[in-house]
């Protein structure tokens, strides 16, 4: 199963557009969205201070800032060998 990932922080609008824009591909690929909070660890703060949200696809960075839908529906297109 997908394990797809939001790093995120609290009070971050871009962060919570950024799950809204992903929600659909939720539903189309089955998967849940796992939001972490990237100031309750300090490494992941120094790693994605300045580009969340950030979504991860099994550990693999695949879209930051302002998220595309597209870009990420590609890769998880690809990671189910549709493309």
């Amino acid at each position: 199963m997908l394990q797809v990932t939001v790093m995120s922080k609290i009070d971050c609008p871009l962060c919570d557009k950024g799950i809204e824009v992903i929600k659909p591909l939720a539903e189309e690929f089955q998967f849940e969205i796992k939001v972490v909070d990237i100031y309750q660890d300090d490494a992941l703060l120094e790693k994605y201070q300045i580009m969340i949200p950030v979504v991860l696809i099994n550990n693999e960075e695949v879209d930051f800032g302002i998220l595309s839908r597209e870009k990420i529906r590609k890769r998880l297109l690809e990671l189910n060998g549709q493309i």
